[in-house]
């Protein structure tokens, strides 16, 4: 059995831990406020530009432009795998890499067998993990978290639109954690490159646009481009991309905050029920020593007394 003293080495420790994970807890939930408004104001936004996007489509050819057409062959493929730059978030990042791991397996096991995947990782813990496993990685976008601005988002769309332009790969899909609540998030795997014919809508966004259908029906819109439809879609294809791996960053970023301030919280608890054990076996401890003591001086009383 354990000492005294190691049991109050441990109760001290637990109780630091706990603030530990209690000051996390707190500074998650102020990260995720701000996510969360974040994501708010981007949702609708993204939405309208994919909107716009398929209303200059219809007007003209949908394969005039090369993003919208697809391969007669998929001969390499990129999947674009948003992480966390940490972790102590539950088990956010094994999520998302137990989705892309099981992706591969079910789409493009044959073009990893031929080498044709490749992977480009937003964040150090998705890096890392298919670093060491010897996939090819494709950039590098490690630590962008700490200060996420719309620039990294051009910069990851761009180099996917490049490398499929340049037919280096033939299909692109981004795969993230999708914020639901602070509880839950959606896994999700979004078509990127070719654009989809029909709009790419997650659990959440099929939700928020259905709701906004019925506050707007009876109130149809007809758009004028100008200068011309062709015109406005090739200036507008490059920030609709851009938008969508924002809004997927945005999203990562508040799942990962609401996740990490759940499994704080856990380990907040779950230090309270950890000390309220070791306290129990300190006093049991302390109890038996004393019983322990009183027996060995009635003893020796007794053992003085018949002499």
């Amino acid at each position: 059995m354990a000492s005294l003293r190691d049991i109050r080495d441990r109760i001290a420790s637990v109780k630091n831990t706990q603030q530990v994970t209690r000051a996390m807890k707190m500074v998650a939930a102020a990260k995720l406020r701000r996510a969360q408004e974040n994501i708010f104001q981007t949702r609708p936004y993204a939405y309208k530009i994919g909107e716009i996007t398929n209303r200059l489509k219809s007007q003209l050819d949908p394969l005039s432009h090369p993003l919208f057409h697809p391969r007669n062959e998929t001969n390499a493929v990129l999947l674009v795998v948003i992480a966390a730059d940490r972790g102590l978030a539950g088990a956010f990042n094994s999520n998302i890499i137990k989705l892309t791991e099981q992706t591969i397996r079910e789409r493009y096991q044959s073009h990893q067998d031929a080498g044709s995947l490749h992977l480009l990782c937003v964040g150090r813990k998705s890096h890392k993990y298919f670093g060491k496993r010897g996939f090819s990685l494709v950039g590098d976008f490690r630590g962008i978290f700490d200060n996420l601005t719309f620039d990294t988002a051009h910069q990851v769309s761009q180099l996917a639109r490049e490398g499929y332009e340049e037919k280096k790969w033939d299909d692109v899909h981004i795969i993230y954690n999708e914020f639901k609540n602070t509880i839950s998030q959606n896994r999700i795997v979004e078509p990127f490159l070719p654009i989809p014919s029909e709009q790419f809508m997650t659990p959440v966004m099929e939700t928020q646009v259905g709701h906004q259908a019925e506050l707007k029906e009876g109130r149809a819109v007809d758009f004028i481009f100008e200068p011309d439809a062709r015109s406005t879609l090739d200036a507008l294809i490059p920030l609709y991309l851009g938008y969508i791996v924002w809004r997927a960053l945005l999203e990562s970023y508040a799942a990962e905050q609401g996740a990490r301030m759940v499994a704080m919280d856990s380990a907040t608890t779950n230090a309270d029920e950890m000390l309220n054990n070791l306290k129990l076996t300190y006093n049991r401890a302390r109890q038996d020593a004393i019983t322990r003591e009183l027996i060995e001086i009635t003893s020796g009383a007794d053992a003085l007394a018949s002499t």
